[in-house]
């Protein structure tokens, strides 16, 4: 009953007065009412092509086609004599027609007309008339409902629960649906707010770490570079959050580059300290790999052990890395989704890191956490949040810290947008620095060319630049490939041994490759902001000025 009540409308029809047929406009939209005269399959010239045409008339005689393409299975819903409800396109090709995108059977019911009616989420085979008349059924069951609120709603201006169900689903006017609206927002919001609240309030316990200042102190003494003062001020809201005795849940947000591996390092070396271990997981092996060996050179003059756990391992090796993480042995775990596949466990797990977590679903983080015998702290890190970590951060279960500062030696990162006709330029400023000893990323929106989109395709281009730049050395990555391929070309293009690596979005995530200064990006305009952030990221990330250069396509629009 309760799922039928807040099963709410998507849209609503305005039916209180519905136009005649007389009235309708040549390719304009419109919803009428109309009574069903006669109705035919019609099989047209075209191969494959076939046509509903229903004859109807309206309450004032005025006649009209109603007509459906390729769907023959309309004629068996339809019975000579019903009345309908019709929505589509007026078209005036052999006489007045209206291409039907919609119809529902008025039946004998009335609250499909005369009113704002509502149009519901609806799976194929379930009417409209049907969920107006569950939904109807159940509000004369349920109401009058007990209202939550009935101490503070007058005071607030909300309409009275009870009538607020009743308003969403069959309102009276246009202020009646609006007024329900926010008294519904409003109940939705609270309860989050509430939810915040206990959780803010110490409802969800952790572990209370010990943090001495003379730790800290040895751990920036043993970094081979000095701290900005964003990761002074971030490493000082963790160890706070990590002293408490309620679970830490923090967001790490900080531009590509802005060194959130060694905050994490931090973290993970608090939790070691105080003889508890930690986990990162990682989305990719390259980039787990390459964490790993960042906290073995920040961790291991700390008498630290890290441990790496990836699916390509030998079944050996696994054995090997899961029995010192069991036995207490390795402090530290970093990993990709082996971290959480059946036979991995922890001694005592008492912190766990995501790198890049909009690249992990839900059930996946969980995963990692339910591998501690109590909820242990939580630093989740992205340089483009998703919207969902926004709502959390916003709703109060996430706090957030932000590294709004570069370390020193990162150049700032141009862009240029180039258009279709300039796109040579582009790679002839990419055949220069190749010469000059830099790397390139070049990126395409698709792997092979499609006959639907006008798009460069990685498998073409990579091709293409054969010719167009003799003498460089070309690497071609993309998705299709099998991830221990992948693997080898990235580690390839990382030690030196390909001069450009033509890519897909694969390339977005992560990878260190100090010696790239430019990325092109074709058909920029295919990818959303939060992609093209991330893949700026991968130039500059070694000193030399960097470069990212974004070819736009023959019909795009200037961003």
């Amino acid at each position: 009953m309760r799922d039928v009540l807040h099963h709410y409308p998507r849209r609503y029809e305005d039916r209180r007065t519905l136009p005649g047929v007389r009235f309708l406009e040549d390719g304009k939209k419109a919803t009428l009412q109309v009574k069903v005269l006669a109705k035919e399959l019609v099989k047209t010239p075209k191969k494959g092509m076939q046509l509903v045409q229903v004859k109807a008339q309206d309450a004032w005689g005025w006649r009209l086609t109603l007509v459906w393409f390729n769907q023959p299975w309309v004629l068996s819903q339809i019975e000579e004599g019903a009345t309908l409800i019709v929505t589509g396109r007026v078209g005036r090709r052999n006489g007045l027609q209206l291409y039907v995108e919609h119809f529902e059977d008025e039946g004998t019911e009335s609250l499909s007309t005369g009113r704002i009616v509502p149009i519901y989420p609806a799976k194929e085979g379930v009417s409209q008339a049907f969920l107006r008349r569950t939904v109807h059924r159940a509000l004369e069951l349920a109401l009058p409902l007990p209202d939550p609120l009935e101490a503070y709603r007058e005071d607030l201006g909300l309409m009275p629960y009870a009538e607020a169900l009743k308003a969403i689903h069959f309102p009276e006017d246009e202020e009646a649906l609006k007024r329900a609206l926010l008294r519904l927002k409003f109940d939705e919001y609270l309860l989050l707010e509430l939810k915040a609240l206990l959780e803010a309030g110490g409802m969800v316990l952790g572990r209370s770490f010990r943090v001495e200042e003379a730790w800290v102190e040895a751990f920036r003494k043993a970094l081979p570079f000095p701290l900005t003062r964003a990761q002074r001020r971030v490493m000082e809201e963790i160890a706070k959050d990590m002293a408490s005795p309620r679970q830490m849940a923090r967001l790490l947000q900080g531009d590509v580059g802005s060194g959130k591996t060694v905050v994490a390092a931090f973290a993970l070396f608090l939790a070691a300290k105080n003889g508890a271990q930690g986990a990162l997981m990682a989305p990719t092996e390259i980039l787990a790999r390459q964490h790993y060996q960042n906290l073995t050179r920040y961790l291991f003059p700390l008498g630290i052990r890290v441990e790496l756990l990836l699916g390509s391992m030998t079944a050996k090796e696994k054995e090997a890395a899961m029995a010192r993480l069991l036995s207490g042995e390795a402090q530290v775990a970093v990993g990709t989704h082996a971290l959480i596949q059946e036979g991995v466990g922890f001694r005592d797990l008492g912190l766990a890191v995501v790198d890049e977590e909009h690249r992990f679903g839900v059930l996946q983080r969980r995963a990692l956490l339910k591998l501690a015998k109590a909820p242990p702290d939580v630093l989740v890190m992205s340089a483009t949040p998703i919207p969902r970590s926004l709502a959390l951060t916003l709703y109060g279960d996430l706090e957030v810290s932000v590294l709004d500062e570069m370390p020193p030696g990162r150049v700032p990162v141009k862009t240029k947008v180039l258009p279709h006709r300039l796109r040579l330029q582009a790679y002839a400023f990419a055949r220069e620095e190749v010469r000059k000893g830099h790397q390139v990323y070049v990126v395409a929106p698709a792997i092979e060319e499609s006959e639907e989109l006008d798009l460069k395709a990685a498998t073409t281009l990579y091709e293409e630049l054969k010719g167009l730049l003799p003498g460089v050395r070309l690497a071609l990555l993309h998705g299709r490939m099998p991830a221990r391929e992948k693997d080898e070309v990235m580690e390839a293009f990382r030690r030196g041994d390909y001069d450009l690596l033509v890519s897909t979005t694969v390339v977005e995530v992560g990878v260190d490759i100090p010696k790239a200064t430019l990325i092109i990006v074709e058909n920029a305009e295919r990818f959303g902001l939060a992609q093209l952030h991330q893949l700026r990221g991968r130039v500059g990330r070694g000193g030399f000025r960097a470069t990212p250069s974004s070819s736009r396509g023959r019909r795009a629009r200037r961003p």
